[in-house]
């Protein structure tokens, strides 16, 4: 499974960008994805995660200001970020459980679950 990450870049406070993930290789029609990130210094945290059934989940951090989908027919993960802040700095990595948990969004999926990631795409917020 390969995982490849791009929409990073430089922004100003309250900007916004769209990240977006590569998983033409991620042929599971069952999945369990999401979006990790980690700023120098700290953990690796999650920021949001998609279950195949359409189930979401986001980190208290970011709810409301970003959104994660995934375009099927494109076979590609996104994360729209608004109303961006300095503190949401941090190489961001697009992760994926496989194979997908029963269940996978009926419960916050912490990052060293992810079995699966990318090499990031890096934001930076001033």
């Amino acid at each position: 499974v390969q995982l490849v990450e791009s929409g990073g870049g430089s922004v100003q406070a309250g900007g916004s960008l769209r990240l977006s993930c590569d998983t033409s290789s991620f042929t599971y029609s069952d999945y369990c994805m999401g979006w990790v990130r980690q700023a120098p210094g700290n953990e690796r945290e999650g920021v949001a995660m998609i279950a195949s059934d359409g189930a979401t989940r986001y980190a208290d951090s970011v709810k409301g200001r970003f959104t994660i989908s995934r375009d099927n027919a494109k076979n590609t993960l996104y994360l729209q970020m608004n109303s961006l802040k300095p503190e949401d700095t941090a190489m961001y990595y697009c992760a994926a459980i496989t194979p997908a948990p029963n269940f996978c969004g009926a419960r916050w999926r912490k990052p060293d679950e992810y079995n699966y990631s990318g090499q990031g795409t890096q934001v930076t917020v001033s």
